[in-house]
């Protein structure tokens, strides 16, 4: 047997699958994403803006996540400890594109009672791929 043949029994049995849960996207890649449903280039000013207003609801973004959000977070109602949001100070932060629609979808609900546009999620990861170390 060849050793591409090898390969592709090997890929199809699924012993050289990539974990579900490896990372498959990066932060300026799901701002890319956003920007271009958008239709426009994510802002930095607005999406701090947006990250700590509380848009008539109970919390903000940084009401869990800080401000700024380079640390450890804490969730309002759980207490539950949470990563830094900022993709400098978590290297892991969107990086699974799955994750990063389903966390937007809730939170978004949380804080603005909606899920957010494409232009406030383009404005809030130019805001925190704005952070650095």
């Amino acid at each position: 047997m060849t050793a591409l043949r090898l390969l592709l029994l090997a890929l199809g049995a699924g012993l050289l699958a990539v974990p579900a849960s490896a990372a498959d996207t990066s932060a300026a890649a799901q701002r890319a994403r956003f920007e271009a449903e958008a239709g426009r280039p994510g802002q930095v000013q607005a999406g701090q803006q947006f990250f700590t207003q509380r848009h008539g609801a109970q919390w903000s973004c940084a009401s869990c996540h800080g401000q700024p959000p380079t640390q450890q977070g804490r969730h309002a109602r759980t207490d539950k400890r949470l990563a830094p949001l900022a993709p400098a100070f978590n290297p892991e932060s969107f990086t699974q594109s799955s994750k990063v629609d389903k966390w937007f979808k809730r939170n978004c609900n949380d804080v603005v009672s909606r899920e957010c546009s494409a232009g406030e999620k383009a404005d809030v990861l130019a805001y925190l791929l704005s952070l650095s170390r």
